[in-house]
């Protein structure tokens, strides 16, 4: 299944940027895009995901200094541009795929395309990852790693839940029983003539 593939991926790339542990790490793509296109794009997916996690993470330091924030927030807005990018090139790739597939008379559009939903699965193995801490953590009391665990549970079935959707989804795609429908995200404030503040910065 598509998703066996894609968790697999996900937890290399987390695993392999908790080694180093750091947001500012050099980046290497474990696949050429040439002989696994759709692998070499989840891995940077992910890989864009889990550096926003820890930037998020920086930037709620309460002692944070306010120019070293106001960077941060930029490196977080142009991560958010990339992710958005990275999803639509996913998309991309499932519409070429399928893209002599004739869809049913019966066929039916689905709420949100693949790559979104292959978005949250991978913000997801990163939750998988942080609760798992939390309930290996040593110096937690007792309390604390049991309710991190009640919600590891919860996470861990929740994974279930969406690979066994996206796998579905994209069968049904397959199969002509449903169609893909990309829109395109329309950001407007990155954009300096959609931002009235940027427009008028010109």
């Amino acid at each position: 299944m598509f998703t066996d593939k894609a968790n697999a991926i996900f937890q290399d790339v987390i695993n392999k940027y908790h080694v180093i542990n750091t947001v500012d790490q050099e980046f290497t793509n474990s696949y050429d895009k040439n002989t696994d296109l759709i692998a070499h794009l989840l891995y940077r997916k992910c890989w864009i995901d889990t550096v926003q996690w820890h930037y998020e993470d920086i930037i709620r330091d309460p002692q944070i200094d306010p120019v070293a924030a106001l960077t941060l927030k930029r490196k977080i807005d142009a991560s958010n541009q990339d992710r958005t990018d990275m999803v639509e090139y996913i998309d991309s790739y499932f519409l070429e795929k399928y893209a002599d597939v004739t869809p049913k008379e019966s066929a039916k559009i689905n709420s949100e395309s693949p790559a979104w939903a292959i978005d949250r699965l991978s913000i997801l193995a990163l939750k998988i990852y942080h609760m798992n801490e939390e309930v290996e953590r040593t110096d937690a009391s007792d309390a604390h790693v049991a309710a991190c665990q009640k919600k590891l549970d919860i996470l861990l079935e929740q994974r279930v839940d969406l690979s066994t959707a996206i796998d579905d989804l994209i069968t049904d795609v397959e199969n002509g029983d449903k169609y893909m429908k990309v829109y395109k995200q329309m950001k407007m404030y990155n954009d300096d003539e959609l931002n009235p503040v940027l427009r008028n910065q010109k």
